[in-house]
């Protein structure tokens, strides 16, 4: 991805969290700040994930933390209805997306189309840490 694009990128989450806070004006600076504890994360198989947005917050809008052991991945290829962003944080990412597939590193974005079969794994040999943004559809 060109740098361009990363900064687009980091724009357009700012833009996202701003969304979800500027949506009510009944939130507090309280509602709209999540920092992360390792006490508030949930389990997996394959390592543990922690919801900076969970999908009751705001009209279905999340963002997660995933984080996978080596050589693991959360599920096997998928696809659903609501499009979806990773942004991998730390780690190496095996991506899926209809049938191809590529190897990443940190600080790399990938977008998976509504519909798309598509899957991350852990590709190295330290933990894989990457965000996941997404709209629940109700």
């Amino acid at each position: 991805m060109k740098r361009g694009a990363q900064m687009f990128l980091f724009g357009g989450l700012f833009f996202v969290v701003q969304m979800l806070c500027a949506q009510e004006t009944s939130f507090t600076i309280e509602d709209c700040v999540n920092t992360f504890s390792k006490d508030q994360t949930v389990s997996t198989k394959v390592g543990y994930q922690y919801w900076f947005v969970d999908k009751d917050f705001l009209d279905g809008r999340t963002i997660k933390m995933s984080v996978v052991a080596p050589g693991k991945s959360t599920h096997a290829p998928h696809k659903h209805v609501e499009d979806e962003f990773f942004y991998v944080l730390e780690g190496t990412a095996r991506f899926h997306l209809n049938g191809k597939e590529v190897v990443v590193g940190a600080n790399t974005s990938l977008y998976c189309p509504s519909n798309s079969m598509h899957g991350i794994s852990n590709a190295g040999d330290t933990e894989l840490k990457y965000l996941v943004i997404k709209k629940y559809e109700k």
